[in-house]
C-alpha cells in the first residue's frame, strides 16, 4: 500500500471526527461517492445508504487495526452537512469497551471487598489486586493507542478518498470544529 501524500489528520485522537457544509445536495454527494467506489482502481470499498455512508479498505489490505470512516449526511437550507467519524471496526470497538468495563467492574468489586474486610479488622490483602488491574487497564489503553498508530496511514487513505470523490477540502480546522461541537 502506498504512503498517503497529504496528511492533516490528528495522529493520535480517539475516534477523530469532522464536519463540513457543502453546497452539493444530499443525492449529489451520495452519487459522487457511489461512483468513486465503483471505479476499478478505487482505494476504498464501502456502502452508501440514504443519509449514511461507511468507507473502509479492501479486505486484502485490512489488518486488525484497520479503521473505517462513518459519514452521515444531513440536509440544511444552505446545502448538506457532512459529519465524519473515523474509528475501528465495530468488533474491535466492542471488544475494547468490554475489556474496559470488565476491568472497571473487577476494580470496583475488589475495592469493595477489600475495604469491607478492612472495616471488619480483617486482612485487606485483596486490595493488592487493584494496582495490578489498573496496570492492566493502562496496558490495554496503550495497546489501543499503538493500534491507532498502526492504522493511521489507512485513515489518511480513507480521508483522501473522501476528499477526492466529493471535491471537498476537509482540513484540520473542520476537524477541530467538530471536536468542539462533540464535547
Amino acid at each position: 500500500m502506498k504512503k498517503p501524500t497529504e496528511d492533516h489528520l490528528p495522529p493520535y485522537r480517539v475516534r477523530p471526527r469532522f464536519q463540513v457544509v457543502t453546497e452539493d445536495s444530499f443525492g449529489q454527494l451520495e452519487e459522487k461517492i457511489n461512483q468513486s467506489l465503483k471505479q476499478e482502481n478505487a482505494p476504498c470499498t464501502g456502502r452508501v445508504n440514504p443519509g449514511y455512508i461507511t468507507l473502509y479498505l479492501p479486505a486484502g489490505e485490512q489488518h486488525y487495526w484497520s479503521p473505517q470512516l462513518s459519514i452521515t449526511l444531513d440536509e440544511l437550507e444552505e446545502g448538506t452537512l457532512i459529519r465524519g467519524l473515523y474509528g475501528p471496526r465495530p468488533a474491535v470497538w466492542t471488544m475494547f469497551v468490554f475489556f474496559y468495563a470488565l476491568l472497571g467492574f473487577a476494580i470496583l468489586v475488589i475495592g469493595i471487598i477489600g475495604m469491607a474486610n478492612l472495616s471488619l479488622d480483617k486482612s485487606g490483602a485483596v486490595l493488592w489486586l487493584v494496582p495490578l488491574l489498573a496496570i492492566t487497564f493502562l496496558s490495554l489503553y496503550l495497546v489501543a493507542f499503538f493500534g491507532q498508530k498502526a492504522g493511521h496511514d489507512q485513515m489518511v487513505t480513507l480521508h483522501q478518498f473522501l476528499e477526492e470523490s466529493t471535491g471537498l477540502n476537509i482540513d484540520r480546522e473542520h476537524q477541530e470544529e467538530a471536536e468542539r461541537v462533540a464535547t
